[in-house]
């Protein structure tokens, strides 16, 4: 990977990525509902909106983390859909594998996998999801280009990510926050993280920088363009904290 690697820089190593999100399992849903005051699920249940998942679907979310989008896409499928929920840190799918399964859903399968190899054929999915991890792929176009590739024709691909906002107030604050409360918060995340206090600290010095360097959603909408996805288009929410950018997979109905 060019430029300058590690937390500060937001850049990892894919090895670095992996091991630094199973270090922080144990404190990864207990941050993300810390730093979004709770409305991560909000924006996950968005996701799953843009993704037109229905009953019955196949449905893959990678960089599935501890689970959380991938739940809510077997909410949405019901007892005859599929959700697999795949990642490349053991940790975080541990994690996944132990969260309750919603009534009436069937229970999604989690699973080691790398994004940048997804070990699926061609077109067995209905759609594909990833929410908060198109940062932390080694190589985004990609990454992008496989969950294109596992879509079946006229499947979406949906992407929830962080942005930067550009307009103040809101990008004062914006720095603020994910500048020093965010890194205070690790920190004091990692005093109960049984002796993994700098770890903790250090992920949540990369998340900032990691958004910083991450393309915009104009940039990051041509990306999808360029995986082969058309019809690609996004919405901002929370004032423009977050993006979530949809593409259809070409040659449906």
């Amino acid at each position: 990977m060019a430029g300058r690697q590690g937390a500060g820089a937001g850049r990892l190593e894919a090895g670095q990525v992996r091991a630094m999100f199973d270090r922080i399992a144990a404190v990864y849903d207990v941050m993300n509902t810390v730093m979004t005051a709770g409305l991560h699920h909000r924006w996950r249940s968005r996701a799953i909106d843009l993704a037109a998942v229905g009953p019955g679907m196949r449905v893959l979310d990678v960089a599935t983390g501890t689970g959380d989008l991938a739940l809510e896409a077997a909410r949405r499928v019901g007892p005859e859909g599929l959700v697999i929920g795949v990642d490349f840190a053991e940790g975080m799918l541990e994690h996944a594998r132990r969260k309750p399964v919603p009534e009436g859903a069937a229970a999604p399968r989690f699973e080691w996998a790398d994004a940048l190899a997804l070990p699926f054929a061609d077109g067995a999915f209905d759609a594909a999801t990833v929410g908060f991890g198109a940062r932390n792929f080694d190589d985004l176009a990609r990454g992008l280009a496989e969950m294109a590739r596992v879509v079946t024709a006229g499947g979406r691909v949906v992407v929830l990510e962080i942005t930067t906002p550009t307009r103040p107030p809101l990008s004062h604050f914006y720095r603020l926050w994910f500048d020093r409360i965010v890194p205070a918060l690790g920190r004091l995340a990692g005093l109960f993280a049984r002796g993994e206090e700098g770890s903790v600290a250090d992920a949540y010095l990369y998340l900032p920088n990691s958004v910083r360097r991450f393309p915009g959603p104009r940039e990051l909408a041509g990306e999808l363009a360029a995986a082969g996805l058309v019809d690609v288009g996004w919405i901002t929410t929370a004032g423009g904290i977050v993006a979530i950018h949809h593409g259809t997979v070409p040659g449906g109905k």
